[in-house]
């Protein structure tokens, strides 16, 4: 009797921990998504956001907003590749749009290098 109720916590926990991960994996899926569609996509016949800012006309709650996506892409797991490059490109992103909102001489053109979307997508958005 013992081992059956090992066995059913066992289980139960087992289940537990999967339901728990796969959630984990579906938020970071859902914030990554949520910022590529707010900052990086855009109605057509309109620029993205990211466009706007890197041609010096982000204001500074569209700023804001995006470092704000940024800091919360750089904690989620990318849905395809390794976890360390993809926190070196979001922490790019994310010092290049603080040096932008300070207004730092270079900012924009760091921006533009960071913002690289087809590098990121090589390594990291899923087939």
């Amino acid at each position: 009797m013992y081992r059956n109720i090992l066995t059913l916590c066992s289980a139960a926990a087992a289940v537990f921990i999967a339901f728990s991960a796969s959630n984990v994996l579906a938020d970071d899926h859902e914030v990554i998504e949520e910022a590529m569609k707010k900052f990086h996509k855009a109605p057509k016949g309109t620029d993205p956001i990211c466009k706007k800012i890197t041609n010096g006309q982000g204001s500074d709650e569209e700023l804001a907003g995006i470092l704000e996506c940024y800091v919360a892409m750089c904690k989620a797991k990318p849905p395809k590749g390794e976890v360390g490059p993809w926190q070196d490109k979001c922490k790019a992103l994310i010092a290049a749009i603080k040096g932008v909102q300070a207004k730092e001489a270079g900012a924009l053109e760091k921006y533009k290098e960071a913002v690289n979307c087809k590098a990121c997508h090589k390594d990291h958005k899923p087939d």
